[in-house]
């Protein structure tokens, strides 16, 4: 309902600090960012089992193949949800722990502030695709490099077959892999995203489960929104 939508997007605003609704002085949003710096694509062999080159068919293969990192009998994979068509694409870096349980990516307190985020700007979960770099969880909960330059060739097919006005990154393991940089020196400016079917205009920002543990944060994550909410205005 419209009261429940704007009941979460407020909330998110007051927990990023926010006061007021409208600046004291005009500011052109768009201009204001920098031009996106190209980020061009990696030097690395395609995986071993060719990847669909449609989108439906690239889920299947997400769900079944034994190319992906940490692939095995036992290991549960979370697959893409939401609407490809959104024009706004959200990349995870990998499920989180309570995921499995839950059936999807950021399940538990951060999925709980995950969507008041979206709230802020208009989205939900529906208005959105969401999928993740990495659709399973190492036993570690980290990614080595191999498994990472593995999985951002498969990031870049996935991104160009969804073709999204704007990606969104989420946490350092994706800017790293897809930007070439830390989260800490990506975020708060486009990158344009080499992918096989163009340049795609990214953006990173900080994982919810970051925000939780740092809420002085959250303040950052609501400027990288907003660059967002302007990016996609109609």
């Amino acid at each position: 309902m419209a009261s429940d939508w704007a009941a979460s997007a407020l909330s998110w605003w007051q927990e990023a600090g926010v006061d007021t609704i409208v600046g004291e002085t005009p500011r052109d949003w768009l201009n204001a960012v920098p031009a996106a710096a190209a980020v061009p694509a990696p030097r690395t062999a395609a995986p071993v089992e060719a990847m669909p080159d449609r989108l439906d068919a690239f889920h299947d293969w997400l769900g079944s193949s034994d190319s992906l990192p940490f692939a095995s009998a036992s290991a549960w994979r979370i697959a893409p949800a939401g609407d490809p068509a959104a024009g706004l694409m959200v990349l995870a870096d990998m499920p989180g722990a309570e995921d499995a349980t839950a059936g999807r990516l950021f399940a538990g307190e951060a999925g709980a502030l995950f969507e008041r985020m979206l709230a802020a700007i208009g989205r939900s979960r529906e208005t959105i695709y969401l999928a993740s770099f990495s659709p399973i969880r190492p036993a570690a909960g980290r990614l080595d490099q191999d498994s990472a330059t593995l999985l951002t060739v498969i990031a870049r097919h996935h991104v160009a077959l969804a073709a999204p006005r704007a990606l969104l990154l989420f946490g350092d393991a994706c800017a790293r892999a897809l930007l070439g940089e830390p989260m800490t020196a990506a975020r708060g400016r486009w990158h344009a995203l080499d992918t096989p079917a163009g340049p795609i205009k990214t953006l990173v920002t900080i994982r919810p489960q970051e925000l939780l543990s740092q809420p002085k944060l959250k303040t950052h994550a609501w400027a990288d929104l907003q660059m967002v909410m302007e990016e996609l205005k109609p």
